[in-house]
């Protein structure tokens, strides 16, 4: 028994290990460029003399982490359906993720196995709850099944972020397309103004678009590419409208304008819902938190006296 238990320590701190290992090759800086650290890295220094020196400047996690876990990713990808892949592939655009499909389906394998170990350990040799052994299995599949989705939930709720700041920043942009179209610059140019000026997901999905366009794509095939990698209802009925007027010949800018006005009345409906949703909202934290506090300070010293009267 003793052994048996040793061993699955050992298991389980070596996966737990794995897992932190993973997650910390294959995680997102958030708001860091390696591209801008490393150009402010060789300014301050002197410019490296060989290939092995530069190699070495590099962190563990970029030297050794990054490639191992690709390469892993790599095989794994080999073997995985397609179906899925291309799945993970659209997640991860739509998160703005720089992970790759294989190196995402092997970081829910090692969440998964993490999950396993973990239930393991707690509900058959713990017993942290003293279930019995049909209940230990579900809860062992149940805890097995969090970890398999675990990553995924994080990157769906990156993706509610990002749609949530395109629908508030997309009336604005309308607003500013309209400006420039009418003013007499060409869609493509007003595009570019509101690159230009903004800096938010919407500015840079924009700017994508009028790369692939220089790049030689289609407008069309390049709007609605940014509308599958956006997957809003606003943005796909905007780039619709965009496409439509461009086959048909119709004004840009009154179209634009439409949307624009379109835009502004779904942006003060959703405020509308929301504020009418507070008060259902609010009612939790009262009923919980605020009604209580109440019936204590106020009942408190009836209660004390009635006690007091009565000797009870």
């Amino acid at each position: 028994m003793d052994t048996t238990f040793i061993t699955i320590i050992v298991i389980a701190a070596v996966v737990i290990i794995a897992a932190i290992f993973a997650y910390n090759a294959t995680r997102d800086d958030q708001g860091n460029d390696p591209l801008q650290e490393r150009l402010a890295r060789y300014a301050s220094e002197d410019i490296p003399d060989s290939l092995e020196k530069i190699e070495l400047s590099l962190s563990f996690k970029d030297r050794i982490g990054v490639p191992v876990l690709r390469w892993i990713g790599n095989l794994i990808a080999r073997f995985t359906p397609q179906q899925q892949l291309d799945q993970a592939r659209k997640l991860l655009e739509q998160a703005t993720s720089t992970q790759e499909p294989g190196v995402f389906v092997l970081t829910r394998i090692i969440y998964t196995i993490v999950a396993f170990v973990a239930a393991i350990f707690a509900f058959f040799v713990m017993k942290i709850t003293d279930p019995t052994p049909t209940n230990a299995l579900l809860y062992t599949a149940g805890l097995t099944y969090l970890g398999y989705m675990q990553p995924v939930s994080t990157l769906k709720g990156k993706i509610r972020k990002r749609q949530e700041a395109f629908l508030r920043a997309l009336p604005d942009a309308l607003d500013l397309l309209v400006i420039c179209v009418e003013a007499g610059l060409g869609f493509d140019q007003a595009l570019g103004k509101v690159y230009e000026k903004w800096d938010n997901d919407l500015a840079l999905a924009f700017g994508r678009v009028l790369k692939e366009i220089q790049l030689g794509k289609p407008r069309r095939d390049a709007l609605r590419d940014m509308a599958d990698r956006i997957d809003v209802a606003d943005v796909n009925a905007f780039t619709a409208a965009v496409i439509q007027a461009d086959q048909l010949g119709v004004s840009m800018g009154r179209i634009l304008r439409v949307q624009s006005d379109q835009m502004r009345i779904k942006r003060r409906q959703r405020a509308q819902e929301k504020a009418q949703q507070a008060p259902v909202k609010i009612m939790i934290p009262m009923v919980l938190l605020i009604f209580p506090s109440i019936w204590i300070v106020l009942l408190g010293p009836a209660i004390i006296k009635v006690k007091n009267t009565f000797n009870l």
